[in-house]
Order: C-alpha cells, then sequence, then structure tokens
C-alpha cells in the first residue's frame, strides 16, 4: 500500500480537482493538511503531508529557531531521508528525523516500504521530539524557546500522533480524536458539522462502521464526540482500529520553564 499525493495551493472549497477526486475515491486512510505558513514559502512543496514510501507524516506548530538548528537536524538523518526532503519547512526535516529514527540511521528508501510495529512507530516518533529538544539545549542552552510539535503519521493502517509543547504552563495546539463523528460527517446520517438540520430521515440502517478520526478541532457539532488529547500525549491507533493515549517520555531537564 502506497499513499497517493495530492497537493495544491489553491483553497479546497475552490478547486475544482479537489472536488472531483473526492467525490470519485475510496479509501480506508486518509491525512489531510491545511497550511499557514510560518516563514517559509508558499509552494506546494513545502505543503504537507510528506511522504515517504507508504509512510505519511504532518505537523500542525513550529519547531522553535529551526534555522538555529537545521543543519544539526539534517545530520542526524540517514541519506536517503535527507534526499527526500525537497522542500524548506521545519515540518518537513522533522519527517525525514522520524524515518530515520524509525527504520534506522542506514535506511534506505527501501525501508520506507516495510511497515514496522505500532510501538517502534511511537518509539520513533517520540524520539524525534526528544532529539529536537536535545538540539535546541545544546545550540542554545537556556535562551531556547518553546515548541509546538503536534505531529502525525500513519503507514495506512496504522496511527501515532502526539500533542506537545516543552511548557510548564503554556499549553500545546488543541488536538482531538473521535470514534463516532463519522456517523455526523455522513451526509446519509442526520446532523451537520454546522448544526441540525430540519425534516432529516436515516438513509440505511444508522450505522458506521469502527473509525478514528483525528483533528486539530472538533469538526461535529456535538462535543461530546470528541476528546481533547491530553497535554504531551500521544495517541495510538492499531490495525483494528484501538485507540490507546499513553504520556510521552522526554527528558524534562529539557522542558523549557
Amino acid at each position: 500500500m502506497r499513499p497517493a499525493l495530492y497537493k495544491s495551493q489553491s483553497p479546497p472549497t475552490n478547486d475544482f480537482n479537489f472536488r472531483s477526486l473526492c467525490e470519485n475515491t475510496e479509501f480506508n486512510c486518509l491525512l489531510s493538511h491545511i497550511r499557514a505558513t510560518s516563514g517559509s514559502v508558499v509552494t506546494s512543496v513545502n505543503s504537507h503531508p510528506f511522504v515517504f514510501g507508504r509512510h505519511t507524516f504532518m505537523h500542525n506548530g513550529v519547531v522553535s529557531d529551526f534555522t538555529r538548528i537545521r543543519r544539526d537536524m539534517s545530520d542526524l538523518m540517514a541519506y536517503d531521508a535527507y534526499e527526500n526532503v525537497r522542500g524548506a519547512t521545519d515540518s518537513e526535516h522533522a519527517a525525514g528525523l522520524y524515518m530515520t529514527n524509525l527504520c534506522g540511521p542506514k535506511s534506505t528508501a527501501e525501508d520506507w516500504e516495510k511497515t514496522y510495529p505500532l510501538e517502534a512507530m511511537k518509539e520513533a516518533l517520540q524520539k524525534t521530539v526528544v532529539d529536537i529538544l536535545t538540539l535546541q539545549h545544546k545550540t542554545l542552552g537556556d535562551k531556547k524557546t518553546p515548541n509546538s510539535l503536534n505531529f502525525c503519521t500513519t503507514d495506512g493502517s496504522q496511527l501515532v500522533t502526539c500533542r506537545f509543547r516543552n511548557h510548564a504552563s503554556q499549553q500545546p495546539p488543541s488536538l482531538y480524536w473521535s470514534e463516532f463523528a463519522g456517523r455526523t460527517l455522513n451526509r446519509k446520517y442526520p446532523g451537520d458539522p454546522d448544526g441540525l438540520r430540519e425534516n432529516e430521515e436515516v438513509v440505511g440502517d444508522g450505522k458506521v462502521g469502527k473509525h478514528t478520526i483525528v483533528s486539530s478541532e472538533p469538526t461535529t457539532y456535538d462535543e461530546g464526540e470528541w476528546h481533547l488529547i491530553g497535554k504531551n500525549c500521544l495517541l495510538l491507533v492499531d490495525e483494528h482500529g484501538v485507540e490507546t493515549e499513553v504520556g510521552l517520555e522526554y527528558d524534562t531537564v529539557l522542558n523549557a520553564e
């Protein structure tokens, strides 16, 4: 299984090709990202998600002082992972670092076609966060500023995402998950993200299969359908769709006050 990647600089509502693709495509796993640039050029190559073989990665937030540690982040990557970084964003460099942590420091593009245990994906994502904090601590010392590292990665059947900010009191950007919201989002059934519609009738049996939706904000009107991922926590979703939330382990010495 390999991801099909589509990127555009047009807003989704104005992109004729995107609307047509969505109307004629079925999939078991989808990652979608609308980018607000934190300084790098607005261009398709800098847009998320980033693909490495069968693995896909995206990021909401910012690696603080990225230009100060960019070269050191590149030095930690396997050669093929570094070669696959085509843009200039902190997010894509984090993706290359994650793939190196997942597949190994001497890994090649062939290793990106493999699947890895969910625990290995979790450890690789956690190590990516720690590597960034370590480089910042080494380069900037106490002058470092907090990061917002809401990462998400999938191999098409498993998913790992984290909500992280290394600050004693500040919260990371929001990140929610739901195992029910697909019923509301499915237009065959009652309910609408913007509110209830009048004279609604259920079509079919009214059931939706097992699913998980991860989103920066709730995308349906019913807040009870959503769970906020805890600060500095990871959400793991296995190949059967079973969700598990765990704390992200990192060296508290590197935690910004």
